[in-house]
């Protein structure tokens, strides 16, 4: 029976190993014009370019992810009047919150769905790693780049090698936990980043907050846990993707932050104060800016003008009439 599964999964994953090798294979064959095809240079660049490119075919989903999650908190006020108001009807609670969801267009697990798409992608390459440690091909490559990739080495510690299987390589063990606490530390600052800077006051409390605080300390710490048996390669992977989403992340949140927020007020301020700049530099040069300036508000006076002019010919008309 279990033969079966893994035949199953196999078959699953099958398409999987193929691309994953397939990208890791172009980013080899081109650093291996300047670097030694066999060295771990070659094959740990190899992997930073596949995570960049998973990475940027990620971006649509990335920035759905973006949408949902400033809907979720746009709508925390209604989601809390809806608690007050089916509190007692758990039921009627949940229909009603899943309407709404419908309605604003929210998916509420949307900000899980870039970690669980890439977790096939994840062991996929955990698995085309773990067989090329024992020279075993998979996907595209041949078994010479398999060897090569198994027993690849950056800065004297193999790809292949995990903290737990380190056998008391002191090099292994301190790379990995660097790689460790790297993946944990940037998984905790991208949801911390989120929470404290992109979250108006409203989001800090009810259900939503709460998905966002469990993931905030239960996500780095499966990755801390989970870390120590993951090879050098994937950790190496792992910790690339994140730097990319905080970053990613990082740039929507300053230029595009959600209204109410403590980075929707610093980009107001930014913009306050480079309006200010561009105003003060063409007075120093020239007046004529000055004149344009004062004459901006004069349109939305105009309407006032006329009405007032309209009522003066309406009011000296009543006595000619009479």
């Amino acid at each position: 029976m279990i033969d079966f599964f893994q035949e199953i999964g196999g078959f699953i994953m099958a398409p999987l190993y193929y691309a994953i090798s397939f990208v890791l294979d172009l980013f080899h064959q081109a650093f291996s014009t300047f670097l030694d095809p066999a060295g771990g240079a070659a094959w740990a660049l190899s992997i930073i370019g596949l995570t960049l490119v998973i990475r940027a075919a990620l971006i649509p989903l990335f920035v759905k992810q973006i949408k949902s999650s400033r809907n979720m908190q746009l709508i925390q006020p209604k989601v809390k009047e809806l608690q007050k108001k089916y509190g007692h009807d758990r039921e009627r609670l949940a229909q009603e919150t899943m309407k709404l969801y419908r309605e604003s267009g929210t998916n509420p697990f949307a900000s899980c769905l870039p970690i669980l798409l890439q977790m096939p992608i994840f062991f996929a390459l955990f698995s085309i790693l773990n067989n090329a440690s024992r020279g075993e091909a998979k996907g595209v490559l041949t078994p010479l780049q398999a060897q090569q990739f198994g027993e690849a080495e950056l800065l004297g510690v193999p790809l292949s090698e995990t903290f737990i299987s380190a056998g008391g390589d002191i090099g292994v063990m301190v790379m990995a936990a660097l790689l460790v606490i790297a993946m944990t530390a940037t998984t905790f600052l991208t949801q911390r980043q989120l929470m404290s800077k992109n979250m108006p006051a409203d989001a800090l409390t009810g259900p939503y907050a709460q998905q966002q605080k469990l993931l905030l300390y239960i996500l780095p710490l499966v990755f801390a846990v989970g870390g120590i048996a993951f090879p050098i390669g994937v950790l190496l992977y792992w910790t690339t993707s994140n730097l990319w989403t905080m970053g990613q992340q990082f740039y929507v949140i300053r230029n595009n932050p959600a209204p109410g927020t403590p980075a929707f007020k610093a980009k107001e301020e930014r913009d306050a104060a480079k309006a200010a700049k561009h105003g003060h530099a063409p007075e120093a040069a020239t007046t004529t800016t000055e004149v344009v300036e004062e004459q901006r508000p004069a349109p939305r006076q105009q309407p006032k003008r006329q009405t007032r002019q309209q009522r003066k010919k309406s009011g000296g008309s009543g006595p000619k009439n009479t």
